[in-house]
Order: structure tokens, then C-alpha cells, then sequence
């Protein structure tokens, strides 16, 4: 073989070894860490989650969780309190008032919302089911008023803040049986979800706006997924056995243990630029070895 075709093909082959490296179970989406029980697609993380939580393909990617009423981006995960904060580009802030759908969870699906999330219903018809008397969906007014005045002075809110304003409350926020926002059917034209006011409760352009999802990460937890992460490796499971446990070793390498001796984590103590320098010093002695012969 030809010095340049040998050359050729060893590139190839590591610019494919790379490739297939990274479509392997992440570690990392974008910004934000990646711990079981997510992951970043099918046969990452625990398999109840697995079908809501995905990380896109995209350069760095971007951590997305899919709901009965869309795909929402993930903005950050708390892991010590099992929280994720979701954003919808359509739900309205002091910045820029929207036309909302609505957010809505699936009873089955692994997520529930927080106590702190308040959703507060804009430009409600008074004829809105939110205010019949009978069944009130809304907090008192004592609790609401001070939000939806500090959201009604924002620029383009819809309708009065004491007429068409609702602090939304609905039990299925804290019972199992999901939660549905339905702004068409609650005669509605926006909402939106305040998750704190940070030091200026006064001021909504500074609030923290959000949906909070809360999930058991505890009851997910096992011997060996932590086994696995001890080595360097990311859990996950077989797409064709939802019992089964996988784990996923930096080298493309799946494994029902951890990854000490699967080639990268002989030691536990693996890092991508320490084994980029070994490849990198392997391929010069290569190339120089190359260089020489064709000389």
C-alpha cells in the first residue's frame, strides 16, 4: 500500500472511531450534566424517562423533554433536588406578551410539577370557567393580586389585571392524574409561570419565569448504576429489554458491569485529553514511520 493511501486510511478510521464515539450515551447536553435517571436518547438513563428526555443532535446539543403539550428546552437540572426547569418560547413574560396553547403533563409520564411553580392566567373571559363560583380554579384574589398587577403593568398584557387575571389552582397538581392548561377551553389568551421574584418582587422584569418539574431520583437509584458512573461509564439499557442495564463506556464499549478493564478505565482514572495525547502519540510514530518509508 501506497504511503498516502495508508496515511488516508488511518485518518478515516479516526475520524470514524470519533464519530461513532459521540453517538454513544452523553454525559453532557450542551451546558448542562447529564446523571442517571436521564439521558440523552433511547437506551440512555432509566427507561420510564428515557421516552421524555432527549438530547438533540446538534453542535453541543441542547436538552429537550417532550410533554402531551410539546417539546419543551431544559434550562437547567438540579440533581440534589430532582428538579428540571423547562422554558416555552410561547408563554408570555413581562418582556414580551404571547399567545399561549397552554402546558400540559401525561398522567404517566415521570414528572410532576412543583409547588412553587404559579401559573397565572392572562386575558380570561369573565364568562371564563375559571371564575365559576361553583368550582373556582382560581387563588383568592388576596394571594393573586399583587402578581397580576406586577404582570398587568407589562407592556402588551391582555385585558384588567382585577377582572381577567387568574392565579391558576387546579388539584392535579398534586395529586397523580397529570395537569392540563388548556388555554382555548379555559377561554384564556395567555399564560404564564412565575417560579420566584429573586430580591425584586416589585419588579416583574426581573422575575424568574419557568415550569419546574420535579422527578424521584431516588427511586431509580441502584448499586450498579453507580458502579458504572464510579468507572467513567454512563447508564443506560437495551431498547429491546427495558429490564436489562447497560453500561456505557467512553470507547463505544457496552457493558453489564462497569467499565474497569473494558480498555479506557483500567484505572477509574480516564479523561478525553489524556487519552487524546496517548492516540496522538501512537499516530506520530505512525506518520513518522510512514514519512520514512517513502522517503
Amino acid at each position: 500500500m501506497a504511503a498516502g493511501s495508508l496515511l488516508f486510511f488511518l485518518l478515516t478510521i479516526t475520524t470514524a472511531l470519533g464519530s461513532a464515539h459521540r453517538e454513544y450515551c452523553r454525559d453532557r447536553c450542551g451546558s448542562i450534566p447529564i446523571k442517571y435517571p436521564l439521558g440523552s436518547g433511547l437506551g440512555c438513563g432509566h427507561p420510564e424517562l428515557s421516552p421524555y428526555i432527549r438530547c438533540t443532535d446538534d453542535d453541543g446539543g441542547a436538552l429537550q423533554v417532550d410533554t402531551r403539550s410539546g417539546v419543551y428546552a431544559v434550562t437547567a437540572v438540579d440533581y440534589p433536588s430532582s428538579t428540571l426547569t423547562l422554558a416555552d418560547p410561547l408563554m408570555s413574560t413581562c418582556a414580551a406578551m404571547r399567545d399561549s396553547g397552554g402546558f400540559s403533563l401525561d398522567p404517566a409520564a415521570p414528572f410532576r410539577l412543583l409547588p412553587r411553580d404559579r401559573f397565572l392566567l392572562l386575558g380570561c373571559s369573565t364568562s371564563s370557567p375559571v371564575f365559576d363560583p361553583d368550582v373556582p380554579l382560581c387563588d383568592a384574589p388576596s394571594a393573586s393580586r399583587h402578581l397580576c398587577r406586577g404582570l398587568y403593568s407589562c407592556r402588551g398584557a391582555p385585558g384588567d389585571p382585577d377582572s381577567t387575571c387568574c392565579l391558576y389552582v387546579d388539584g392535579s397538581t398534586t395529586v397523580d392524574d397529570g395537569f392540563s392548561l388548556d388555554l382555548p377551553k379555559l377561554q384564556c389568551a395567555s399564560y404564564t409561570s412565575v417560579l420566584g421574584f429573586g430580591d425584586r418582587e416589585g419588579d416583574p422584569m426581573k422575575w424568574d419565569y419557568g415550569i419546574a418539574l420535579t422527578f424521584n431520583r431516588d427511586s431509580y437509584a441502584t448499586d450498579a448504576c453507580d458502579a458504572c458512573e464510579a468507572s467513567d461509564g454512563t447508564c443506560g439499557f437495551d431498547p429491546a429489554n427495558r429490564d436489562s442495564f447497560l453500561c456505557a463506556c467512553r470507547n463505544g464499549i457496552n457493558t453489564t458491569a462497569s467499565c474497569y478493564g473494558q480498555g479506557y478505565a483500567w484505572s477509574g482514572s480516564w479523561t478525553p485529553g489524556r487519552q487524546n495525547r496517548k492516540m496522538a502519540c501512537v499516530l506520530g510514530i505512525i506518520i513518522l514511520w510512514i514519512v520514512l518509508l517513502g522517503s
